[in-house]
């Protein structure tokens, strides 16, 4: 018998005789038996079947952790992340072909397809999605540590989806301090829409406005807000200045998608009915910052937020009638709890909060 068989059975007798002597000592007490140590013989035939034993329960551990080809694995998240093949092999630098190749042996390791094939375009099924969640953040956390490596020195990088106008009003103002202050963490900037459902997917944290948040995740509201109803300030000039707001009835109101409610929660909170006033038309934007242009324009009056009209000191710009309405959508920063535990979300986390506080201070 080899060496280390030998070895590893002995071992194995001395451990498992240790364990069980006390047991087998009082069950021959009791039955009068004098057998209580194995023979060599025994002994050595029983440690050498555990060293066996052991031997294929490492291999098999081994083999179960075994990891598909990273190109494989990054493939795999570039297409999940831009839905087509075609973007994806751009990205990577590579061809079509060989990019589908690698997502194909990705599915093989795995036992599973992770996309819904579609003409030209590709959706993560179930299963990809979930594995997308698990992976996807890693791998982004080993590209930040090879750029890390490379650069010399240490590197913190941040993905965050935020909405164009609170980066423009409420961040771009303080970026210089926080580079100041945190000079080794850097963003990569996200203004696409759907931040919270793709938190852990391609964004660590997001600043979104919403009236509350999945109680899942890590919120912060950032403000309270009431609602502003912004013209054009030639809209209180003229024979007929827009006094009343039965008069938005010949007016378009503007209202901006993330806010879809913000119109009717002001008629109401304003004791106003349906009847009394509805507007000519309601436009809807996805960009605050079109809003206040659209409603300097003329083309409508911006239901908006107060933060955002004084925020915007466009002298173009004026507060239509002296109505209080508490709003019920406020700024937030979201994020997965794990990830606050994260350097580069916890510096910003904790920057942002003391500058916006800082702010209405001052």
């Amino acid at each position: 018998m080899p060496e280390r068989h030998v070895l590893c059975a002995v071992r194995a007798v001395f451990v498992q005789v240790r364990k069980e002597t006390l047991t087998r000592a009082q069950l021959a007490i009791a039955n009068n038996k004098s057998d209580i140590w194995p023979t060599p013989k025994r002994a050595l035939a029983w440690g050498e079947t555990r060293a066996k034993d052991n031997d294929a329960a490492q291999q098999k551990e081994s083999e179960m952790r075994r990891l598909p080809p990273l190109t494989a694995i990054e493939a795999f998240v570039q297409v999940a992340r831009l839905g087509s093949i075609k973007a994806a092999a751009e990205e990577l630098a590579l061809s079509s072909p060989a990019l589908s190749r690698r997502v194909q042996a990705l599915e093989r390791f795995i036992g599973k397809p992770l996309f819904e094939r579609r003409h030209q375009a590709l959706k993560l099924n179930d299963d990809g999605d979930r594995l997308l969640g698990m992976i996807a953040p890693a791998l982004d956390t080993m590209a930040d540590a090879v750029e890390t490596m490379t650069s010399g020195t240490e590197l913190l990088r941040l993905r965050l989806g935020l909405l164009p106008l609170f980066a423009t009003q409420r961040l771009m103002p303080h970026m210089g301090d926080l580079k100041r202050k945190h000079p080794e963490l850097h963003l990569d900037v996200d203004t696409g829409g759907h931040a919270v459902a793709r938190l852990g997917d391609g964004l660590d944290a997001a600043i979104v406005v919403a009236r509350d948040i999945d109680p899942t995740l890590y919120a912060k509201r950032l403000d309270r807000n009431r609602v502003y109803v912004i013209g054009a300030r030639s809209l209180l000039e003229g024979p007929d200045p827009i006094t009343r707001p039965e008069q938005l009835s010949r007016l378009t109101a503007l209202v901006h998608r993330d806010m879809a409610d913000t119109f009717t929660a002001w008629r109401a909170a304003a004791g106003l009915s349906e009847q009394e006033i509805e507007p000519a038309a309601i436009d809807h934007f996805d960009s605050g910052t079109l809003m206040l242009e659209a409603a300097a324009q003329g083309l409508g009056v911006a239901f908006m937020l107060e933060s955002h009209f004084e925020a915007a000191r466009d002298e173009r710009l004026v507060q239509l009638f002296d109505l209080t309405v508490d709003s019920d959508y406020s700024y937030w920063f979201v994020c997965r709890p794990r990830a606050l535990a994260t350097r580069p979300v916890k510096l910003f986390h904790d920057w942002l909060i003391d500058v916006l506080e800082a702010d209405r201070v001052a």
